[in-house]
């Protein structure tokens, strides 16, 4: 990858790889993709259902899926690298756009202008750096998606890592998936107990515009 300077903006896609080319017992669930997310809608540049990652956050994440299945867990990604775009999506979304379908769902006892100034959303995303992963546990026994006590993108107090108004079972949850995600070098964020950074991200300034696909990836 070329020299880039502070905060660069660039198309490179060189030092990415598809998360299931080297972690292929996750499974998929890319958010952004869909509809069902707190927008409504397919967000700008996903073209694909698939996890792209930094080739440093997908080596960190093998171990974690190896001691996760010993464990009886895999790993259900919901999103992962995230382009510029997508970002200016959210954010033209957040001061613009007047629609709120999705409230009820995803921010019930928030005004939509206020997902800014609680962290949820950013106009600058670690996730288009590259090394941030959205992700939660499933039981393999079950087939059923450990309950964490409250589902991907609930913008909400109840979706800190560290709230207590949950049950004992539902905290246990989260503490697995950060306790394994902590071991292997990723770092969490204090609003979502979904989020994790790999610590020694490799491109800690500078964020990808390239579109969320395969092909674009294998060029």
């Amino acid at each position: 990858m070329k020299n880039l300077n502070k905060n660069d903006v660039t198309l490179d896609p060189s030092g990415f790889v598809v998360l299931a080319d080297m972690v292929p017992d996750i499974i998929q669930e890319i958010r952004y993709y869909s509809t069902y997310n707190f927008i409504g809608e397919r967000i700008d540049g996903y073209e694909e259902p698939c996890a792209l990652i930094t080739k440093e956050a997908a080596r960190a994440l093998k171990p974690v899926s190896k001691e996760l299945m010993v464990r009886g867990y895999r790993m259900k990604v919901f999103d992962a690298y995230r382009p510029d775009c997508a970002v200016k999506h959210f954010v033209y979304w957040g001061i613009e756009d007047t629609d709120i379908r999705m409230k009820p769902y995803f921010y019930p006892d928030l005004v939509k202008q206020e997902l800014f100034k609680q962290g949820y959303i950013a106009k600058r995303s670690s996730h288009s750096r590259g090394s941030t992963i959205d992700l939660t546990l499933v039981d393999m026994s079950t087939g059923k998606e450990l309950d964490m006590g409250s589902p991907f993108d609930l913008f909400s107090e109840v979706s800190h890592p560290d709230y207590k108004g949950i049950t004992e079972e539902q905290f246990e949850n989260r503490g697995i998936l950060r306790e394994v995600m902590l071991r292997n070098g990723f770092l969490p964020i204090d609003c979502e107990w979904w989020h994790f950074t790999l610590e020694n991200e490799p491109y800690p300034d500078t964020y990808f515009n390239f579109p969320v696909s395969s092909e674009y990836l294998r060029r």
